[in-house]
């Protein structure tokens, strides 16, 4: 493709990932803890130890606390500080991805995987929150990417470079990167000298070890049995983490996180597609992430994004093999119809959950998509395979940021506690408020921006209350101390 449409494609991604990175509080338990983190660490200049409000945190590694205390001794602030590293992080590997993908199955396969990846709903999502699955994902699949010369055709001179990728995933998330590369070792098994070389085990060892080794160090016994032990094995084996699902939750997670891109799904059951080593490496990688995380006990959507990279370059693989992919293209096109409801539920379902979530009423705008399904199934159907593949990018592009435009605000509204801290400094009472019966994502939310928590009710009464309803947001209201 020409200079001019890869300048619009880079252009076209870096809008889609940067903007509205602020537009939203930060949500959940885990984002607003991670960012505080990375804050201390960028204030107190520890970056060994994590600390959470003072006390020491061994649920993860340091990757992300480094990359947001970094954004913070910059001068970020806010929430662009924790967000915008993994924005960035993932627009690089976005761009690796290509480069790889090109090199090694040629141009057409390299745009589809590439748009089917930056598209899909988990990759994008993840993309736009400060916590660890994203990091853990890129550094992992850099590493397996850097590998297929490797399972190619025995081509070792990318495997220290691979093996310093993997170091910087179990960095990013600890020891599950060293479970996840076992299609890796199976499939250059013949050749596994190569991979237990002086060079690429001195790269693992180089930038994995001191971390591990100085926090350990610095704090004892507690790192290894809080880390290792309630962290990895609880994780994996045990009910007490509240996050247990059945064995087959992935299988409606894994559609939903390529969304809108499922329909191409099904092209990875053509038997003829796996006629390489690479193609039969990228299967058991996208195969082998599913399975180890769902035999896990614990299952979160975020565990699977490590397996999208696979499956983007084999459907972006499958796509470039297919002579005519008119109703593939056209149907995710269409699937965009969706994004309407989508923008109306996901609000309610991130603050309530899915099951108090109403589908908002029809609106006819809600269908935009399809004439541009019907453009794209002609330009397909006619030859032009460039021309529906940039329009197919140019309507994904428009979904996205229609989807943003909506739904973000009501996300902070309804999810965040930005909006409640905004109001207790608008009313200048901060050094009046405790806070009473959050629930916990809130009170990490409401953490963060007080910088120092808030005392409770029940031990500190103030003039203020911040106080909740069950699958209400938090609202500040008179206590008993101010009447």
């Amino acid at each position: 493709m020409s200079r001019v449409v890869r300048i619009a494609a880079v252009s076209l991604i870096l809008a889609v990932y940067l903007s509205g990175l602020t537009g939203m509080g930060l949500v959940g338990p885990d984002e607003p803890r991670y960012a505080s983190i990375g804050r201390e660490m960028a204030r107190s200049g520890d970056w060994v130890t994590p600390r959470l409000w003072g006390e020491a945190w061994f649920e993860k590694p340091a990757l992300l606390y480094w990359m947001t205390a970094s954004a913070f001794r910059m001068g970020l602030s806010g929430e662009l500080a924790s967000r915008l590293p993994v924005a960035l992080l993932s627009v690089a590997f976005l761009a690796f991805f290509f480069s790889i993908l090109r090199e090694k199955f040629g141009e057409r396969a390299a745009w589809y995987g590439s748009v089917t990846l930056a598209t899909s709903a988990g990759w994008l999502g993840y993309s736009h929150v400060a916590v660890f699955d994203l990091p853990l994902a890129a550094t992992y699949g850099g590493a397996m990417l850097l590998a297929l010369d490797w399972i190619e055709s025995g081509d070792a001179r990318r495997l220290p470079a691979a093996s310093a990728l993997l170091a910087a995933a179990t960095l990013a998330k600890g020891l599950a990167p060293l479970v996840l590369i076992l299609p890796l070792v199976w499939c250059g098994r013949r050749r596994i000298r190569d991979f237990f070389s002086a060079r690429v085990i001195g790269a693992f060892f180089a930038i994995a070890v001191p971390w591990y080794a100085a926090c350990w160090w610095a704090n004892g016994a507690r790192f290894p049995m809080v880390f290792f032990v309630e962290h990895h094995l609880g994780r994996y084996f045990s009910p007490d983490l509240q996050h247990v699902q059945p064995f087959w939750y992935y299988a409606w997670v894994v559609p939903a996180a390529l969304f809108p891109w499922t329909p191409a799904f099904a092209g990875l059951f053509r038997r003829a597609l796996y006629a390489d080593p690479m193609r039969k490496f990228l299967l058991g990688w996208f195969l082998w992430c599913i399975l180890f995380f769902s035999l896990s006990t614990n299952k979160l959507p975020g565990y699977v994004l490590p397996a999208l990279p696979a499956s983007a370059a084999l459907m972006g693989v499958a796509l470039a093999d297919k002579r005519n992919a008119r109703w593939t293209l056209a149907g995710v096109a269409a699937g965009l119809v969706v994004a309407g409801p989508l923008a109306g539920v996901l609000p309610q379902a991130l603050a309530g959950g899915i099951g108090r979530a109403q589908i908002p009423a029809f609106e006819w705008h809600w269908l935009w998509p399809l004439p541009a399904a019907a453009v794209v199934w002609v330009l397909e159907d006619r030859g032009l395979r460039n021309g529906s593949l940039a329009v197919l990018a140019c309507v994904l592009a428009a979904g996205i940021m229609f989807l943003k435009a909506r739904a973000i605000p009501a996300i902070d509204a309804g999810y965040s506690a930005r909006p409640v801290w905004r109001e207790v400094g608008r009313l200048s009472v901060a050094r009046d408020v405790c806070v009473e019966g959050l629930h916990r994502g809130w009170r990490y939310g409401l953490n963060y921006y007080s910088i120092v928590p808030l005392p409770d009710c029940t031990g500190a009464p103030q003039p203020r209350e911040i106080r909740q309803l069950p699958g209400r947001p938090p609202y500040l209201a008179l206590g008993p101390a101010g009447k």
